[in-house]
């Protein structure tokens, strides 16, 4: 999918209209156990489409970032107005093995870093809430709207792993 930075932001901002997204943070994790619960590893690994991501390699994915994320608010409270640097997911796809993860090992990982950066989150004068990083593909991004993307981006992924494993194998 090729769209702009703009619209990525507009894509994944609108999955959280309406909603908390701290809450939707909070219930994410329990959300995913429950999704892939006596799901088949072997069915987890398996792509779609040549192009597309398993289950498995989106739960690395949602690993991972969730340790960019906690990062990159780290970075910010202590230095607002830092650069925060882009990465490429699909290259850390490939450079992470993702396709080899054990997808329930992925969303421990997921839970307990979550479960940190909301501590932190919580913990947040409000102040802070309104520090911001300066990043290199979006540009400024508050703590508050990182928060509302990444619930958003949660969102995105969850349904996306549910039409997944709603498919019926051909």
């Amino acid at each position: 999918m090729n769209e702009t930075a703009q619209q990525y932001i507009q894509r994944i901002t609108a999955n959280v209209e309406g909603k908390q997204p701290l809450a939707v943070q909070a219930a994410t994790a329990k959300k995913l156990e429950r999704i892939i619960k006596g799901v088949p590893t072997a069915k987890l690994r398996k792509r779609p489409a040549p192009d597309k991501w398993s289950v498995s390699e989106i739960l690395a994915h949602l690993a991972d970032t969730e340790i960019v994320v906690g990062f990159r608010m780290r970075l910010i409270l202590d230095a607002p107005g830092t650069p925060v640097v882009a990465v490429d997911q699909d290259s850390w796809v490939t450079s992470g093995h993702y396709e080899k993860r054990d997808p329930r090992k992925s969303v421990e990982q997921f839970r307990v870093v979550r479960e940190a950066n909301l501590a932190l989150l919580k913990s947040l004068t409000p102040q802070q809430w309104k520090h911001y990083g300066m990043h290199s593909e979006r540009g400024q991004e508050t703590i508050e709207h990182i928060v509302r993307m990444y619930a958003g981006h949660d969102i995105n992924h969850l349904q996306q792993i549910e039409r997944i494993l709603s498919k019926k194998p051909k």
